[in-house]
């Protein structure tokens, strides 16, 4: 008699029945024929982007990036240590043209100008180098100089760091794409273009429009400004507002942290030429032209009797300002900042002039130099 508990019925356990495995069809396909399409649509988009920046008058040009400006203070300590070396900002960097002078001075100078840069960061790792013993002039943007405003100042902090990986890559860069590629360009980067485009604004945020391409280098950091500023109205108007859409000094920034930085700065300089004097380099300092509500700006911000005046009076060093000699006045300024590319060349040649007038001993020919027409 079966209890309540347990049953003498025997147990079935159920049949459990599996589904088929699903098999999902693949289609033949003929990868070799993939391939090629493949290679052609890549080609066609690769080629569609390059002409797209051809069409707006970019030229293949070598990307100033930082490894190719290690590659070039590495000449002070490979042998070139009494060169003449130019440092300084994108002034400097734009408005001075290495073959010009060159062909005046004999000699052609080391490029280490960084835009966007003060002059101090590369003055001071100069002056902490024994290699060096030659001629340096120094740009003194008042903007950047008197701030210390460090735009691409990794590149000076590093340079001793460069590895193997980013020399094999930046001579690869140099000699099989830069000079082919015209978008190569970082400011022609799908992404910048992406990032650029005119976007929702969100509420409470402030949008600021970035610098844009302005110019183009050679193997040597040779640069000069790109032509499209100079002949395309509406892309010069827009790097003019660029340089002027922030008026005055940062919120929260009040005048006496204005002096007090430019204090700093000067004081900054004035060790560093300290120590490159006691070698024997020769120092001089340079402010390069500005026009139109930029030089205005500058006026402004940073008087010259606290600025450059007391720069050179604490250094005890000669400068040339471009408005203290006639030679240096009225150069085409596209966009107020930087000269033209051929009113560069005149320019290096009548600063070559003026140098050889003002200190001889910085020039290799003497004051013969005529200025470039």
């Amino acid at each position: 008699m079966p209890s309540s508990t347990s049953s003498s019925d025997p147990v079935t356990t159920p049949e459990i029945h599996e589904a088929p495995a699903y098999i999902r069809p693949v289609p033949s396909v003929n990868f070799a024929t993939a391939g090629i399409v493949a290679m052609v649509l890549f080609a066609g988009l690769l080629g569609g982007w390059e002409w797209r920046w051809r069409s707006k008058g970019s030229v293949p040009t070598f990307v100033n990036s930082d490894v190719l400006w290690a590659l070039q203070r590495e000449r002070i300590d490979h042998g070139e240590g009494d060169a003449t070396v130019f440092i300084g900002d994108s002034r400097m960097l734009f408005d001075m043209n290495l073959d010009t002078w060159e062909a005046l001075d004999g000699r052609r100078p080391i490029q280490l100008a960084l835009e966007g840069t003060s002059a101090l960061n590369t003055l001071e790792d100069l002056a902490a180098d024994t290699a060096f013993t030659g001629r340096l002039f120094v740009s003194a943007t008042p903007g950047l100089f008197f701030t210390g405003f460090s735009y691409r100042g990794k590149a000076i902090a590093d340079w001793k760091k460069t590895s193997i990986t980013a020399r094999t890559g930046q001579w690869l860069s140099m000699n099989l794409l830069e000079p082919v590629w015209a978008f190569l360009d970082p400011d022609l980067a799908l992404f910048a273009v992406l990032a650029r485009q005119p976007w929702p604004a969100r509420a409470g945020v402030h949008t600021r429009i970035e610098v844009r391409k302005l110019s183009e280098s050679e193997r040597d950091r040779n640069t000069h400004m790109w032509e499209r500023v100079v002949t395309d109205t509406a892309y010069q108007k827009l790097a003019q507002f660029i340089w002027v859409q922030d008026p005055g000094p940062p919120p929260g920034v009040t005048p006496a942290m204005m002096a007090a930085g430019m204090e700093r700065e000067i004081g900054r300089a004035v060790k560093a030429v300290a120590t490159l004097r006691a070698r024997g380099v020769q120092v001089l300092f340079v402010r390069h032209p500005s026009t139109g509500p930029v030089l205005a700006g500058e006026d402004q911000g940073f008087p010259r009797v606290r600025t450059w005046d007391a720069l050179l009076k604490r250094t005890g060093q000669k400068g040339i300002y471009f408005l203290d000699h006639p030679e240096l006045r009225g150069f085409d300024i596209p966009e107020w900042s930087h000269l033209s590319a051929s009113e560069a060349r005149r320019y290096t040649a009548a600063l070559h002039g003026v140098v050889a007038r003002v200190e001889p001993t910085f020039v290799r020919r003497g004051p013969t130099a005529a200025v470039a027409r």
